[in-house]
């Protein structure tokens, strides 16, 4: 195995589903720039997700209506710049 191929800067990290308000907290080195109080009090990373298995249809068993107009109006927001 290759040696120091992994990265040394992992913490933890608040991952929360936006579609139905889930947070978990793991270990991550995502880079980003939102923090959040978690429920233990402290003050950790967000990344936010669109989906999770507390909202996925095959986990749920529920057909969910999907936003796709604005995840399309979204990317053209993030990519007009360029």
């Amino acid at each position: 195995m290759k040696a120091d191929i992994h990265p040394k800067n992992y913490r933890l990290v608040v991952f929360k589903d936006m579609s139905c308000d889930y947070s978990f907290l793991t270990k991550s080195t995502i880079e980003t720039k939102d923090t959040v109080v978690y429920e233990d009090g402290n003050e950790y990373p967000l990344v936010k997700l669109e989906i999770s298995y507390k909202s996925h249809p095959f986990y749920t068993g529920k057909m969910k209506l999907v936003d796709t107009a604005g995840r399309i109006d979204k990317f053209k927001n993030r990519y007009a710049k360029k």
